[in-house]
Formats: C-alpha cells, sequence, structure tokens
C-alpha cells in the first residue's frame, strides 16, 4: 500500500499524514443517518494502519457520537493518532442553530471532549466558525490558557476571515486552518489562503469534492429530497451547467485511469506542501481509492486545464462555504 507523506502542519508545528481522515459521516450530522459503528471504528484503525494519524471530529457531530466513535477506535493506539476537534456549534433538531464561544461554555466543551475520546490532551482544538457574539480575544485566549493547562497541544481555527487569522495569530500562534477548499470552490484564493502561508499555518482542506459535485455521480435534476437542494449551485440551469464543467474532470480522470473524485483530491494535494486535504470516509473500501489520490500528479498542460475549466467563478450558485 502506498506510504503517507508527512507534513509539518504549520511552520513550528507537529508531523501529521498529508491525507486528514474526516469522522464526521460516521455520525447522524446534517440530515445523514451514519453509518454503521463497527465499519466506522475499522475504517479509522485501517487509516491509522495505513499511516493516516489525522483524525478530525467535532464535539457536536451526533451530539458528541463521533468523539465517543474515535475514542473507541484509538483505545489501546492514543500514540498512532492526532486528534483534531471542532467546537462551538450548537445543534438542536438537526438544525445548526448558532455558536457558543463564551470562555465558560468552552471550559464545559474541552471536558466533555476529553472525557468521550478516552484521553487527557486534544491536539488540535479550534472554534468551528467565529462570529461577533464573543470577542475574538475571550475565545482564543480561552484555548491558549486551555493549552498551558495542558489540556490541548495546538490552536487551530476553521471556517474565517483573513482578518480574523491575523487576529487569532496575534493573541496565540496558530497551527492549523481548516477551510472548504476545491476546484469549484476557490475564493480562498485571493487573501486567506495567501494570509495562512505568510503566517506559517497549515491548512486543513475539507470539501474536497464539493459536497460531491467533482465526484462525475451527480446528474440533473437531483432527488427532490437530496440536501444538496438547499443551495443554488445544485438548482436547475445551474445545477446542468456546472455538471458540464465537471465532464473534462470526468474526461481526463478516465485518460489517466483515476476517478474524477480522486483527481479532485489530487488537485488539492497539489497546491502545496502545507495543504493537507481532509477527506471524508466511513468505510475500509474507501481508503484505497483515496490514499492512491495522493499519488496522482498533473503535467503543466493538465493542470492548466484544470484551473482554466474551474477558474474561480466558474461553478455558477452558491453553497454555505460562501456565507
Amino acid at each position: 500500500m502506498t506510504t503517507i507523506t508527512k507534513i509539518s502542519l504549520g511552520k513550528n508545528g507537529p508531523l501529521v499524514s498529508k491525507l486528514g481522515l474526516g469522522c464526521m459521516r460516521m455520525s447522524p450530522v446534517w440530515g445523514n443517518k451514519g453509518s454503521d459503528e463497527s465499519e466506522s471504528i475499522a475504517t479509522i484503525q485501517q487509516a491509522l494502519d495505513s499511516g493516516i494519524n489525522f483524525l478530525n471530529t467535532g464535539d457536536f457531530y451526533g451530539h458528541g457520537h463521533n468523539e465517543l466513535l474515535v475514542g473507541k477506535a484509538i483505545k489501546g493506539r492514543r500514540d498512532d493518532a492526532f486528534i483534531s476537534v471542532k467546537f462551538g456549534g450548537i445543534i438542536y433538531g438537526g438544525q445548526f442553530i448558532g455558536l457558543d464561544l463564551r470562555p465558560i461554555a468552552i471550559k464545559n466543551f474541552i471536558n466533555y471532549s476529553l472525557v468521550r475520546l478516552g484521553i487527557d490532551t486534544i491536539d488540535l482544538y479550534q472554534p468551528c466558525r467565529l462570529d461577533n457574539s464573543v470577542p475574538v480575544e475571550d475565545v482564543i485566549g480561552t484555548v491558549a490558557d486551555l493549552i498551558k493547562e495542558g489540556k490541548v497541544r495546538y490552536l487551530g481555527v476553521s471556517e474565517i476571515t483573513a482578518g480574523q487569522l491575523r487576529k487569532a495569530n496575534n493573541i496565540h500562534p496558530v497551527t492549523a486552518l481548516e477551510i472548504g477548499y476545491s476546484l469549484a470552490d476557490r475564493q480562498i484564493e485571493s487573501e486567506l489562503l495567501p494570509t495562512a502561508k505568510e503566517l506559517g499555518i497549515g491548512v486543513v482542506a475539507f470539501a474536497n469534492t464539493a459536497e460531491g459535485l467533482l465526484t462525475g455521480e451527480l446528474k440533473a435534476p437531483l432527488a427532490a429530497n437530496a440536501y444538496h437542494n438547499h443551495f443554488s449551485r445544485f438548482q436547475g440551469e445551474n445545477l446542468v451547467k456546472n455538471l458540464e464543467k465537471v465532464e473534462v474532470l470526468k474526461t481526463m480522470a478516465k485518460e489517466k485511469g483515476a476517478t474524477p473524485t480522486q483527481l479532485a483530491i489530487a488537485w488539492v494535494n497539489a497546491q502545496g506542501d502545507h495543504i493537507m486535504p481532509l477527506v471524508s470516509m466511513s468505510r475500509r473500501s474507501r481508503l484505497p481509492e483515496n490514499i492512491q489520490a495522493m499519488e496522482i500528479s498533473f503535467t503543466a498542460e493538465e493542470m492548466n486545464a484544470l484551473n482554466t475549466q474551474f477558474a474561480p467563478g466558474a461553478i455558477l450558485g452558491g453553497t454555505y462555504l460562501q456565507r
């Protein structure tokens, strides 16, 4: 099996696998029913066996179910895993209803996470977003205090602006930025990515297939109950035009003996040594394909073709990433 390259997560950060495992879809979240728990645990353990040590979860994924599941998977092999946890999201009735970023809440969240995960220290701890409800100084300062206490090793941030990133990093060094990034979602290239690179902050890039758009498997129109229908990108003529764009990816994938999903991951991987594709998986059968994607390279001509076809703004309509 392919050996997973290790990278430094940020200029002064720890060594982690260049490919990360997103565990969210293993739990009931965003209308997803979750997966078979034994298969999910086996997937995490096989990922660890394959050299993928970066495991991404959130305390609000499945109302704590995801952390419990990850905890079961890493029991007895804590040193094999680098655990990234997001906090602050409040879910009720299956809906995201807001954030709680008060210092008193963060100090409560961390203790529940440590118990569910069965560990003493979380490797990377990060607010899932930042808003104006609590001063950034209080949010980041609280995580900095947790680092001093030994409950957290490194500070991360997620889904924020370039200005917020600078501000957070001035309060305490940020090790990693978690953000959506794909051929179809390139808006962060103008400010956020250059800022992260300038500050020496690693990038954990999720949604590499743009919610399935780049898999080559979607067809218009979508089923009436598909969650994609909430977003204008997947509606009406937008979806028809966007799927036409994906045909170039499908053709190139066929020529290279790969899948469109593999090329989508490979493109993100090729954007820099400081960028980690974070891929959601809940079945062991997905691991070989996604690991092999990390070995795919592009000629200058192929990269130019993809960057031209999927130039910023080429995909019509938005998703929640365009908040």
